[in-house]
């Protein structure tokens, strides 16, 4: 569907930033087994959609202008709970889906390294331009995900708008965004079920990172602390920190 604003998208964005809120969807009924399910279409669990009802609470009081998901049920799902106090419609974009993991789709990371281990090590080494077997790399990702955004952007000047998408498909955005190096997207960013991350343009190409990855809204008081990631995140990360001193 395409955007749901009418607005000249030639607009002057020098008057005011535009605040995304960028929200990763909730969790899945496969989000604690840890299987690569980029293409896979499943569903919210019940702790996802409390995870999103508890986020929806927090931004109630935000005044949203419009809210994207990529199409897959659980950002759809997910944008519908965060829409919902403000009366808006869900608006579905491609470019935002999550990547697609190839012949990997529905196996867990032990299943990968043992059937597919040169793909796996190939991986590992450069998520950004390697892509298994019928799947796609970080830079494709990157070359749908990036434009699909600057366009709802270009199309909201000063407004405040929801985006959901996916965890692979949000920290490879933010490393472009952010001029990291993306071939470490996985090795330095992280992005929880439900979190919310708020990107502020100042311009087209100019952006700052004013919230990452926060989960407070898990606790009804809105206090909650992320545990030190132990999984979801490259070998790399675990591996140094089995190696740490005692």
């Amino acid at each position: 569907m395409g955007v749901c604003c009418g607005k000249n998208l030639l607009s002057d964005m020098t008057q005011a930033p535009t605040r995304v809120f960028l929200i990763r969807h909730g969790a899945t009924v496969l989000s604690a087994e840890d299987r690569f399910a980029g293409a896979t279409n499943v569903q919210l669990s019940d702790e996802g959609r409390c995870q999103a009802g508890r986020l929806a609470a927090r931004l109630r009081g935000e005044p949203i202008t419009a809210v994207y998901a990529s199409p897959m049920d659980r950002t759809v799902e997910t944008a519908r709970i965060l829409a919902e106090p403000h009366g808006l419609e869900v608006w579905q974009k491609e470019g935002l889906r999550e990547i697609s993991h190839g012949h990997w789709e529905q196996m867990t990371r032990e299943e990968v390294d043992e059937r597919y281990p040169e793909e796996a090590a190939e991986w590992e080494k450069d998520p950004y331009t390697f892509a298994p077997t019928g799947g796609e790399s970080g830079l494709a990702v990157t070359a749908r995900a990036l434009p699909t955004l600057i366009e709802l952007v270009r199309a909201h000047p000063g407004g405040n708008i929801l985006v959901v998408s996916h965890k692979a498909t949000i920290r490879l955005l933010l490393s472009s965004l952010l001029g990291f190096d993306p071939r470490r997207y996985r090795d330095n960013l992280d992005q929880s079920p439900a979190a919310l991350n708020i990107v502020d343009f100042k311009d087209l190409t100019r952006t700052r990172l004013t919230l990452f990855n926060d989960t407070s809204h898990y606790a009804e008081a809105g206090l909650a602390i992320p545990a030190v990631p132990e999984a979801r995140l490259s070998k790399w990360w675990s591996e140094s920190r089995l190696k740490q001193p005692i």
